[in-house]
């Protein structure tokens, strides 16, 4: 399991230029899922996710989680975190989770980050969106498990 924690001020999904999710102050989360996550993986995840310090203090430090700020979050499932681009011109995807296996594991990782008490909106499994997003800091951090 692969994910870029960006953490924003505010971030939209769009499926066909309609608004599908939307979020303020928090991280957007481009999640990959790869063949052999379980929920094991997935529960490491949600709790490094949920009390990751990397939000500002009163003293502008990185020093607060999403669960100290109450701040939001967009995940969004994404295989191509995935890609293996160090042969050729084409990356391989080998390594990410078929969608059938996919779909219900990043849906039992966003019930996780709800449970730790966290506000998550989702993009749509499978499909082209549009992903806005003004990143703050900037933090943009890669979590592998």
């Amino acid at each position: 399991m692969r994910i870029v924690y960006q953490r924003v001020s505010r971030a939209e999904a769009r499926l066909k230029n309609v608004p599908i999710s939307r979020i303020g102050p928090g991280a957007l989360l481009l999640v990959g899922i790869a063949s052999g996550d379980d929920r094991d993986t997935l529960r490491w995840m949600a709790q490094k996710v949920a009390g990751l310090r990397v939000h500002d203090d009163s003293e502008g430090k990185l020093n607060l989680s999403l669960q100290d700020t109450g701040g939001e979050v967009l995940a969004v499932s994404q295989f191509t975190l995935l890609g293996d681009c160090r042969k050729g011109k084409r990356p391989s995807y080998t390594t990410a989770a078929r969608p059938e296996t996919a779909e219900p594991l990043f849906m039992h990782f966003v019930e996780l980050l709800r449970a730790a008490g966290l506000s998550v909106q989702i993009g749509a499994f499978g499909e082209h969106m549009d992903v806005e997003f003004v990143n703050d800091g900037p933090v943009t951090l890669v979590i592998d498990r």
